[in-house]
């Protein structure tokens, strides 16, 4: 079976729907399971659980079926994500051009001017939709 991932922030943001619904609609089409992963960051002292997390996507969209519900903590979100890919084994990630946005800024930092798509496919494995938000 095909397994999509989408990592949203928490609470939803305009964003986090925009992508998510992309999501969803994708994993329905493919006849595919659905990973919801929101990274609980460390440095920000929060406590999400994923029952929150399911609870805001389905007063947002409804229950979506074979959907389960992730939530890790974390310093780093980008190595968070890249980890649940793997994990799962995910066949496809959903992201939002704003993450590509955040992902490019600390790339940059980390190895100066990268190809940041090519280097987003490269270490993720499977395939990559970007949603214009």
């Amino acid at each position: 079976m095909t397994t999509v991932v989408v990592p949203v922030r928490y609470p939803l943001t305009e964003h986090s729907r925009a992508t998510l619904r992309a999501a969803i609609d994708l994993a329905a089409d493919r006849d595919a399971s659905l990973t919801v992963l929101h990274v609980d960051l460390y440095q920000n002292d929060r406590r999400v659980t994923w029952s929150d997390l399911k609870r805001t996507v389905e007063r947002a969209f409804g229950t979506v079926d074979r959907t389960r519900y992730v939530v890790r903590r974390s310093f780093m979100v980008e190595e968070t994500i890249l980890d649940e890919v793997a994990a799962e084994d995910a066949d496809v990630v959903v992201i939002g051009s704003a993450q590509v946005s955040r992902w490019r800024k600390a790339l940059r930092s980390l190895l100066g001017e990268p190809d940041v798509e090519s280097y987003l496919r490269e270490q993720l494995d499977c395939e990559l939709v970007t949603v214009p938000v």
